[in-house]
């Protein structure tokens, strides 16, 4: 049976945060890499130490810009190239995630785009966490574990005791999860329901069940601008809860995110570490992931199951 003493952890530049954590859970270190850049802006990768015949796992979360992308490609490449057993790419933050579809005319599907590079690349396994599309799973020929953050968010939300607690859906096309943390909670579930005139523009929203004098937490897979999120809120505050949270496993925070959470009704914002931070604010709370990874990848290189590891 394969040990720890077979494997071999290495991380991408900007997931190194993330990584650490990860090997230090499994009581190891970091694998050694080397990056140099052109300068013109091209890249290339190492790895500094031998992988022959073992299990190589790279840690590196695919937010932008598009080098972590081929960063990763270009790691998994090398591995291969020097005679690794199997490469897994752990991807906390599977990016391209939400390009899923054809949802018009003459579109990419970046999502499936980025699952064939991962295979061609030569990838044997895939570790990733909340895909914003459960069939993204499908876009591979491989294993994929698929993760998910409520594992780590859920026990926090336990911790604050909250009474009279309200899970809510920002839209409709999240109301398949916070049914699940409903229903794992036993409570009230909201559904905001928002109407647009024209693109990327909310004219109103109105919330679907009850709100009245309810301790809200609002779930997401990830919040980008937070437009949605913060609207959401004020109008749930407005219409008479006593208190609104958001969680969600992805602070992607682009734009003027972190200001619109901060001048929002929202308590506090609760993430994972998937994503680094970019500043600081007191509204958000950062939630670590790695032990769970760490745990996956012991249970994955003893062939043991991952499902006890999830909660939904």
């Amino acid at each position: 049976m394969t040990s720890l003493s077979d494997v071999k952890i290495f991380s991408g530049k900007n997931s190194s945060y993330i990584a650490e954590r990860i090997v230090e859970s499994l009581g190891m270190k970091l694998g050694k890499c080397a990056f140099l850049k052109f300068s013109d802006g091209e890249f290339s990768t190492a790895l500094d130490e031998t992988v022959r015949g073992e299990y190589v796992f790279i840690v590196q979360s695919t937010f932008p810009p598009s080098d972590n992308l081929m960063e990763l490609l270009m790691m998994v490449d090398a591995a291969k190239r020097a005679s690794a057993y199997k490469v897994v790419a752990v991807m906390p933050y599977f990016g391209f995630a939400r390009q899923d579809r054809k949802d018009r005319p003459r579109v990419a599907i970046g999502a499936k785009l980025v699952a064939n590079m991962l295979m061609a690349a030569g990838v044997d396994r895939i570790m990733t966490m909340d895909l914003h599309a459960d069939q993204i799973q499908g876009f591979f020929d491989i294993p994929v574990d698929h993760l998910y953050g409520s594992t780590v968010l859920v026990p926090y939300i336990q911790s604050l005791h909250l009474d009279n607690l309200a899970i809510a859906s920002p839209d409709i096309g999240g109301s398949k999860r916070a049914n699940s943390w409903s229903k794992y909670f036993h409570s009230d579930l909201i559904i905001c329901h928002k109407t647009r005139e024209k693109p990327n523009i909310v004219s109103e929203m109105k919330a679907i069940g009850d709100v009245e004098g309810k301790n809200v937490v609002i779930v997401d897979d990830m919040i980008d601008t937070a437009g949605t999120i913060c609207k959401a809120a004020d109008m749930l505050k407005q219409t008479g809860a006593k208190t609104v949270r958001a969680v969600a496993s992805h602070p992607v925070l682009s734009g003027d995110a972190y200001e619109r959470i901060e001048q929002s009704a929202l308590e506090e914002a609760i993430f994972t570490n998937s994503i680094p931070l970019r500043q600081t604010s007191k509204k958000i709370k950062i939630i670590s992931v790695a032990e769970m990874f760490g745990s996956t990848i012991q249970n994955v290189i003893e062939h043991k199951s991952i499902s006890d590891k999830t909660l939904f």
